[in-house]
């Protein structure tokens, strides 16, 4: 199956199923309005006299949307996030370098490395504490 029939045929009209390319609701027993965003990102209404048409028009004029390689890219996100090893991402996204996952998928391990860095510095003391002892003979706190 060719590319651009998939995605007419099959992903795009399950984007709109799933209300995540414009919306079909039944507003009469005879009647089903569809609603989607145009190029303007202006709002668009039109009724139908079955789910199928109306589907099909949402399918076919509705701008954006999720891309099917979008899929693959949070697949790979998530097992970044998840800790899996680059060098097994890179190897299951079939990149032949482990660069090629670093540059795209960085990040989610950007991030996770930074909420491990903040979490090892919350416990680390800032501060010492100036020992008792370290005071002189008149009171005054000693230099270290």
């Amino acid at each position: 199956m060719r590319r651009t029939v998939f995605r007419a045929w099959i992903w795009r009209p399950a984007l709109v199923r799933a209300g995540l390319l414009g919306k079909v609701v039944q507003v009469d027993r005879k009647v089903w309005r569809a609603t989607w965003l145009d190029r303007d990102r202006c709002e668009v209404t039109e009724d139908f006299p079955n789910r199928r048409a109306a589907r099909a028009r949402v399918s076919c004029m509705a701008q954006s949307g999720l891309r099917f390689h979008d899929l693959r890219h949070s697949y790979a996100t998530w097992l970044v996030s998840d800790g899996v090893p680059l060098n097994d991402v890179a190897r299951v996204m079939g990149h032949e370098q482990i660069s090629t996952t670093l540059d795209r998928y960085t990040h989610a391990f950007e991030q996770r490395g930074a909420e491990r860095v903040r979490d090892a510095v919350a416990d680390f003391p800032l501060t010492t504490e100036v020992e008792d002892s370290a005071e002189g003979d008149d009171g005054a706190a000693g230099a270290r």
